[in-house]
């Protein structure tokens, strides 16, 4: 035997000096493997790691905005005091469980797999020149030849290294059920190998295998019930009901109770499944074991609000908050729930406490000013903003909201400098926006328009916003020929645009324009026909040209009939698809279908088109009790005097 290797380490170093040097890599890997080195420490191995599926519970930087779910509890971030007595399960390193989880369900005959491809399972030790040839072809990316040497040489003895590589690859370039049919075919052979009782039960969880999955854990936990599990549980959650009660049926029969990361576990799946009661017991088992665990301690807020009032919640946050003073997300868990209390003052003077605690941190400060301006301490908002403002990467950010406050305190001058000093992409238009509203608001349509010229000029991106807003502009100037001409001439210029199209569309007249206008919805409808927008016009177009338009009627109908919690529903378009109905009923004399749209919007939202529509039907039903009183509203919301009302009324 030791003649052997020292015959084969000879031919290795004479192959080292012919070869170039980017297969040093592969050589020493190869080498690593035959030996019995830890090539895992070095190289590729296994890992129980999945970034896209991470199961942690500390509170994201943005928590003050989304409440704390058991998919989102990192449980490796937990203590390792419980880890599994032995160090081979150690070798786990965070690169090659990285794919995503298979959907396919279980993993049907687990033992079909040959040890090897071609022969029956042997004793002899690995191959040195086999495992070249396989390092080999994977540089060359001929993984099908790779992942066929090493699982026939992983199959020898003394090859937990070359197992560890041969799963690497099969996670890489297979489908997890392979993996996982090859990890446990291997494990079926070598049964007294612990790691590979974490790398089965893992796999089996990612390919939703979850009796084997139950059979691998209960295994682990035998051997030691406090093993730490955390590796094995990353990533993967399940994402659908079924699974998960699947998941929760595999765990239910094994003891957890000297286990956090199973506890843990079984609490978020009984919580999502409404069962609090049941799911308490599982997260304090957790929480003996690791009090001041953050993601426990969310958790178990989390499970609280389903069974306890509100004061004990916050008492229990408040304590774990100050047995752990340095932790944000603690901070910022019981500010979101006193947001979302609406207590807004106290979530502002625990925000002002944190702030004050994490001083440095930019995104504190920032949720401190933004809280101040809701609360309208809009001192403390400016202060905060100030502070924020010394930080290029906050800068825009700082300006956007001293512009904000500037507005809200009616200090219109200075709001327009900080919000012209906003350059950040996803801020810049609604900052130029607010610059042209106020410019308008002094009657300055040349500073407007400038405002809107030098936004296209410094971002083309928003191009076709700019001209939407600069063609408002000129309709509202009662320029709607230059407006329709400018929307022309940018239409030709960005010819796919909707934005543009559209407000082409709005401008053209009904009758005068029905052709053109017709064919442009057309074309619009036919790039987006789920476009209620584009429906709304075309039925809006239909009815004007041919009253009680089967078609024109049938589009409206279908949008006032979506329901309020239905993804599609939009007050506003409900609401102006009444307004087409009811000025058709008005057409043909239906006064109380017109009331019967339009009143009870009118009393909830009212807008001057609802209230005149409403005025015309009430005139022509002679309800003259009704007409004065309307028209009494109308005056006094929308400041139109009798005249005004009246040639409203014509429109109509």
């Amino acid at each position: 035997m030791h003649h052997d290797q020292s015959r084969l380490r000879a031919l290795l170093h004479a192959i080292i000096e012919r070869l170039c040097q980017r297969h040093q890599l592969t050589l020493s890997l190869a080498v690593c493997l035959c030996l019995g080195l830890p090539a895992h420490a070095k190289y590729i191995s296994p890992s129980l790691y999945i970034s896209s599926y991470d199961i942690s519970a500390v509170v994201a930087s943005d928590a003050i905005t989304n409440n704390v779910n058991i998919s989102d509890v990192n449980i490796n971030e937990a203590s390792s005091e419980n880890s599994i007595n032995t160090p081979a399960h150690k070798t786990l390193t965070k690169q090659s469980f990285n794919q995503q989880p298979q959907t396919t369900k279980n993993v049907a005959n687990i033992n079909s797999l040959a040890p090897t491809s071609g022969g029956q399972v042997t004793l002899s030790e690995p191959s040195l020149y086999a495992l070249l040839d396989a390092e080999f072809a994977a540089d060359r990316d001929d993984t099908e030849r790779a992942l066929t040497i090493y699982k026939q040489q992983s199959f020898k003895q003394d090859a937990t290294a070359v197992f560890e590589r041969a799963l690497s690859l099969s996670l890489r370039n297979e489908s997890v059920e392979d993996s996982l049919r090859f990890a446990k075919t291997w494990q079926d052979q070598n049964p007294d190998h612990v790691p590979a009782w974490f790398y089965v039960a893992h796999l089996a969880l990612r390919a939703h295998d979850y009796e084997l999955a139950g059979e691998s854990l209960n295994r682990i936990l035998s051997y030691d019930p406090r093993a730490d599990l955390s590796e094995i549980l990353i990533g993967i959650y399940p994402s659908t009901d079924e699974d998960k009660r699947e998941l929760l049926a595999a765990l239910q029969p094994i003891d957890s109770e000297q286990n956090a990361s199973l506890s843990v576990l079984k609490a978020g799946l009984l919580y999502q499944f409404n069962e609090p009661e049941v799911a308490i017991v599982h997260i304090d088992r957790a929480l003996a074991r690791q009090p001041d665990y953050v993601p426990f301690i969310t958790l178990r807020a989390d499970i609280l609000r389903k069974t306890e009032p509100s004061e004990a919640v916050i008492h229990y946050i408040s304590q774990a908050r100050l047995r752990n003073p340095d932790s944000k997300s603690l901070y910022l868990y019981e500010i979101r729930y006193l947001l979302d209390l609406k207590q807004s003052e106290q979530a502002w003077q625990l925000l002002l406490d944190a702030h004050e605690r994490f001083v440095d941190d930019e995104e504190i400060t920032l949720l401190a000013a933004l809280v101040s301006l809701d609360v309208e301490e809009y001192a403390s908002a400016d202060q905060l903003l100030n502070m924020l403002a010394k930080s290029p990467a906050y800068l825009d950010q700082a300006y956007y909201y001293l512009g904000i406050s500037a507005e809200r305190q009616q200090r219109f001058e200075q709001a327009k400098h900080y919000l012209n000093g906003v350059m950040q992409e996803d801020l810049v238009l609604e900052a130029r926006r607010k610059v042209v509203s106020f410019e308008l608001l002094n009657d300055d349509v040349e500073a407007a328009i400038a405002t809107l010229e030098k936004l296209r000029k410094d971002f083309s991106v928003f191009a076709p916003d700019s001209f939407v807003m600069q063609a408002d502009i000129l309709w509202q100037q009662n320029e709607a020929d230059e407006a329709l001409r400018l929307l022309t001439r940018a239409a030709r210029k960005y010819p796919n645009n909707e934005m543009l199209l559209f407000a082409r569309v709005q401008l053209l007249d009904d009758k005068n324009d029905y052709i053109v206008k017709r064919t442009l919805l057309n074309h619009l409808q036919a790039l987006d026909p789920t476009n209620l927008s584009y429906q709304l016009s075309y039925a809006q177009l239909l009815l004007a040209n041919e009253r009680s338009s089967e078609q024109g009627l049938a589009l409206a109908t279908s949008i006032i009939q979506i329901r309020y919690d239905d993804p599609r529903y939009d007050n506003e378009l409900h609401l102006q698809a009444l307004n087409i109905l009811a000025a058709d009923a008005l057409a043909t004399e239906d006064y109380q279908q017109v009331i019967d749209y339009l009143q009870t919007p009118y009393d909830v939202f009212p807008t001057l088109r609802s209230g005149t529509l409403l005025l015309r039907a009430y005139q022509g039903l002679g309800n003259n009790e009704k007409v004065e009183a309307l028209l009494a509203d109308l005056q006094q919301r929308f400041s139109f005097g009798q005249r005004n009302i009246n040639d409203r009324i014509q429109l109509y």
